[in-house]
């Protein structure tokens, strides 16, 4: 069976294994109060103080969610440590089963891109359906579960899903030597131009986890005001990579450092040949032998992509400079005790300051985990219902627009203002 993964690894257990564990009862769990009750005037919903919520689009989006005004309650034991959430989640988590077509996009650079949608929807669904994009994370793909269980509950509520495997990731293809990185944004860039090209009636909206959520936001901020998205979410992102290097080199964190590492040498070895007598900067012996993704990327992907240095290249690629430039609807959830996206690296003033952005942070949930809600333990994370909340608002909102304007410069300029007046 695959299973969920900071991309689709998974580091190896010593008491943890395959042995079941035994859950009888849902007891509440202790949390971190981050503040007393928000609290909100009129009918708008209120968020429990378990939860951290901020942002400057939060009188304009906070109202749209049905689930924030009740407790975090992390799943006993599985929830109470981050190391256990985060590995159970990637070892246990239920994988849904979903036929897929495959497309292979070739790039500008000649290199692939593969993108899976679910089989059988353009007969099930209408031309002007609202489109969703899914950025997995580091070494990620479509056979993730936590992408998996996104995408049947997306699917579900009437979306057509496509997820972007990026180079080398869920058995896409390696045609030239380069496969992508935090920094890269083109892939995504023309997988949007492809897909607005191929439905130009629809709305698309975008979601990332973990790197692929750092894409997608420095993506966001490029894009700016000219951004053809909808709306989008993005899920543990490292925002800051500084700081997230930092901290990936500590205790515990190397064990996630050496599987990513793993699953990286894994996909370069497939196309090593790609690579020989390649010359320059490269040192190809370093990244075919990396021991942590910061060799692997001094080795092969600060060169791939111009980078002076492996530092360099980790803080001219953070996401966390792009927020201030996001000028469409973003939410944006994090778990405190994250052990790969700290909670130190989140760009808080920023988010605050920027009127299409929402942040919401949970006391739990480790990276990629979230084992909260009524599907706990295995079922889909807590985080799912939420950025369906999100998506189906927007998508209401502009369906709205469009069904009361008449003209093309009536629809343009009430989507500016859906847009939530101007950023930076």
């Amino acid at each position: 069976m695959t299973r969920a993964t900071w991309g689709s690894v998974t580091p190896p257990l010593t008491n943890f294994g395959s042995r079941s564990i035994p859950f009888t009862r849902h007891v509440r769990t202790s949390k971190i109060h981050f503040s007393t009750a928000a609290m909100l005037d009129g009918d708008r919903r209120q968020y429990h103080p378990s939860l951290e919520v901020l942002g400057g689009g939060l009188d304009s989006y906070l109202p749209v969610f049905k689930t924030l005004n009740r407790p975090y309650d992390a799943f006993p034991v599985v929830g109470w440590n981050r190391h256990v959430e985060t590995i159970f989640a990637s070892l246990f988590r239920s994988v849904p089963d979903v036929r897929l077509r495959r497309e292979c996009l070739r790039t500008k650079d000649d290199g692939a891109i593969a993108l899976d949608w679910v089989a059988g929807d353009d007969r099930q669904l209408g031309v002007q359906s609202p489109v969703l994009i899914l950025l997995p994370g580091l070494t990620g793909g479509s056979e993730d579960s936590y992408v998996r269980h996104l995408l049947i509950g997306a699917r579900g509520n009437g979306m057509r899903v496509v997820v972007f495997n990026s180079r080398g990731c869920g058995h896409s293809p390696v045609t030239t030597p380069q496969f992508y990185s935090a920094s890269f944004t083109e892939d995504l860039r023309q997988v949007v131009a492809h897909v607005a090209n191929r439905y130009p009636n629809a709305n698309l909206y975008a979601v990332g986890w973990s790197l692929g959520a750092n894409i997608l936001v420095r993506y966001l901020g490029q894009e700016s005001h000219a951004c053809p998205l909808s709306g989008a979410v993005s899920l543990c992102n490292p925002f800051n990579l500084v700081i997230a290097d930092e901290d990936f080199r500590k205790g515990f964190n190397i064990v996630y450092d050496k599987a990513l590492a793993k699953a990286l040498r894994r996909i370069f070895k497939n196309h090593k040949l790609l690579f020989e007598d390649i010359g320059g900067e490269f040192n190809i012996p370093q990244a075919a032998k990396a021991k942590s993704v910061r060799e692997f990327d001094e080795g092969l992907t600060r060169v791939s992509f111009g980078f002076k240095s492996v530092d360099d290249y980790y803080s001219n690629s953070s996401s966390s400079d792009s927020i201030k430039h996001v000028c469409i609807p973003l939410l944006c959830i994090q778990a405190a005790d994250d052990p790969i996206a700290p909670y130190r690296g989140i760009p808080r003033e920023d988010i605050q300051e920027n009127p299409n952005c929402l942040l919401i942070v949970t006391p739990k949930g480790g990276h990629l985990g979230w084992v909260a809600g009524p599907e706990s333990p295995r079922g889909a994370p807590w985080t799912d219902p939420v950025v369906m909340d999100f998506l189906q608002h927007l998508e209401r909102e502009r369906s709205q627009v469009v069904a009361s304007s008449s003209g093309s410069k009536t629809v343009e300029l009430c989507t500016e203002g859906l847009h939530h007046m101007k950023c930076g």
